[in-house]
C-alpha cells in the first residue's frame, strides 16, 4: 500500500512501529511522507505529543492507494476482494461523522450504523444523532431488491425494474397501510390498507370492513370523477352530477335495503322550490314530466312534452283531476255480463229487494263506507252487474207492464161493449 500525508505527521510514524514480512520502507518530501509496504501503527508506552494516544493523527489531505480494514480485529494479512476498498471489523461497527459547523450553518450529526448490539438487531441504519432518532433501517435478511432506485428515478419495492414512480411487486396481494396512532380533532386512530390482488380494494383495518372496491377487469370509465365533481358511470364526459351511461341495456340504478321490515325512505328529492324528474324516450322524441308544482297551491302534475295541460294532476286534499278517460285494468269479479247468459242464477226482483234490506247495500257492491276508502275498480264492477241486473228487471217489468195494458185494453173493450149493451137495454126498457 502507498499511504501519502504531511510531513507533519512524520514524526509519529517513525516513533511507530513499522512492521510487515518486510519492514516498511519511509520516505520523508518536504511535504509529504510516502510508506510503501505494511504499516502497523502500536500503542505506545507514552502518548506524548499525540491527539489521541495510540491512533495515527493525519493533519492534512492524504491517500490511501489501497484497501483499508479498520477495527480491531483486522489482521496484518487482510485480503480483500476487487470491489472492497474499506473493510470494519469489530464487535459493533459504526461510522460517526461528526458536524462543527457554526450554528448559522446546517450542523447535524449522523451515524451509519452496523448492526445493534443493544437490541440484538441484525440490520443496516442511519442514526440522526442531533434527533436521537433511526430514520432508515435495513433488517437483515430482507429480500432481494427490498428497495430500488432506478436511474429514471422510479422506485421498485420487490423489483429491480420499476415501470412507474413507484412500483410494488409480491407474490400476493401487494399492499399499502397507512396507520395514525396520534388522536386528531378528526377522531381516534385508524388503520387503513390499499391492497391489490384480482380486485383493488381499500380496507378499515380498525374496523374489519372493505368499503371500497374494484373488480378485475372492470370496464374503463365504470367510475369518473371531473374537475367540477361530476360522477360519471360508464362514460368520461358526465353531464351531471350523477351521470351513468350503458351501451348494452344494463343501465339501471337500484336502491335496496335488506334489514328489518318497516317503510322507509329510500328516494328523496329535495329542492328549495319546486322540483321533478324526466322520463325520455330518445327514439320515439317523446317526453314526460313528473312534477312538484313550483308555486302554490304546489300540485303533484304529470304532463307529457306537448303544450296542452296537464294529463295527471292531484291536489295536497286528494282532488284528483285527470282530463282524458280513466280505464281499469281490474276484473270484474261480481260477473257483470254474465247476467244475461241464460245459466245465471239471477234472483227475483223479490229477492232482490230482500237481499238488499238484509245487507243494507247492493249485494254485489258492497258496504260503502262514509269515512274510509273503498276499492274502486271492484264496487264499480258490482255496480255494473247491479245495474245490467236492475235493466233486466226493469225489462221484466215493462214486459209485465205491456201485458197488463193489453189486458187492461181487453178490459175496456169489453167494458165499453158491456156499457153499450147496457145502454141499449136501458132504452128498451124506458121505451
Amino acid at each position: 500500500m502507498i499511504l501519502s500525508f504531511p510531513a507533519r505527521a512524520a514524526a509519529l510514524l517513525i516513533a511507530a512501529t513499522c512492521a510487515s514480512p518486510a519492514l516498511a520502507q519511509v520516505t520523508i518530501h518536504p511535504d509529504d511522507t510516502v510508506i510503501q509496504g505494511d504499516l502497523t501503527v502500536q500503542v505506545p508506552s507514552t502518548g506524548a505529543g499525540n491527539p489521541i494516544e495510540g491512533s495515527l493523527y493525519v493533519e492534512d489531505d492524504s491517500t490511501i492507494d489501497a484497501s483499508l480494514c479498520l477495527g480491531n480485529s483486522c489482521s496484518t494479512s487482510e485480503s480483500f476482494a476487487n470491489e472492497v476498498t474499506l473493510r470494519f471489523r469489530y464487535t459493533e461497527n459504526a461510522i460517526e461523522v461528526i458536524d462543527t459547523s457554526s450554528s448559522s450553518n446546517p450542523d447535524r450529526d449522523w451515524t451509519l450504523m452496523f448492526n445493534d448490539n443493544d437490541t440484538a438487531t441484525e440490520m443496516f441504519a442511519v442514526r440522526d444523532d442531533t434527533q436521537g432518532t433511526i430514520p432508515f433501517t435495513i433488517v437483515g435478511g430482507a429480500p432481494a431488491n427490498a428497495f430500488w432506485m432506478a436511474a429514471s428515478g422510479d422506485i421498485g419495492l420487490g423489483t429491480s425494474i420499476p415501470q412507474q414512480d413507484l412500483h410494488i411487486l409480491a407474490n400476493a396481494s401487494p399492499a399499502i397501510r397507512l396507520e395514525q396512532t396520534g388522536i386528531d380533532v378528526l377522531g381516534e386512530p385508524r388503520s387503513w390498507d390499499i391492497l391489490a390482488n384480482n380486485n383493488f380494494g381499500i380496507s378499515d383495518v380498525t374496523a374489519g370492513t372493505a368499503p371500497f372496491g374494484i373488480e378485475g377487469a372492470a370496464p374503463s370509465f365504470a367510475l369518473r370523477i371531473e374537475t367540477n365533481g361530476a360522477i360519471g358511470m360508464g362514460t368520461p364526459n358526465p353531464a351531471a352530477a350523477l351521470h351513468v351511461q350503458r351501451t348494452d341495456n344494463t343501465a339501471q340504478v337500484l336502491v335496496e335495503d335488506t334489514g328489518s321490515s318497516g317503510a322507509q325512505e329510500l328516494f328523496k328529492l329535495s329542492n328549495n322550490g319546486g322540483s321533478y324528474f324526466t322520463f325520455e324516450n330518445t327514439n320515439a322524441g317523446t317526453t314526460w314530466f313528473f312534477t312538484h308544482e313550483n308555486s302554490a297551491p304546489n300540485r303533484f302534475i304529470i304532463a307529457d312534452a306537448v303544450t296542452d295541460g296537464p294529463e295527471f294532476t292531484l291536489t295536497a286534499e286528494g282532488d284528483l283531476t285527470i282530463p282524458g278517460q280513466l280505464f281499469t285494468a281490474g276484473s270484474c269479479a261480481a260477473g257483470c255480463d254474465r247476467v244475461f247468459d241464460a245459466d245465471y242464477p239471477l234472483p227475483t226482483i223479490a229477492e232482490q229487494a230482500a237481499l238488499m234490506r238484509a245487507k243494507k247495500h247492493l249485494p254485489n257492491v258492497g258496504p260503502t263506507p262514509e269515512e274510509g276508502p273503498f276499492n274502486i275498480t271492484a264496487m264499480t264492477g258490482g255496480m255494473l252487474n247491479e245495474l245490467e241486473k236492475a235493466h233486466l228487471y226493469i225489462a221484466e217489468l215493462h214486459a209485465d207492464l205491456a201485458t197488463q195494458r193489453s189486458e187492461n185494453a181487453a178490459l175496456k173493450a169489453v167494458q165499453n161493449d158491456l156499457t153499450l149493451r147496457l145502454e141499449k137495454l136501458e132504452a128498451r126498457v124506458a121505451d
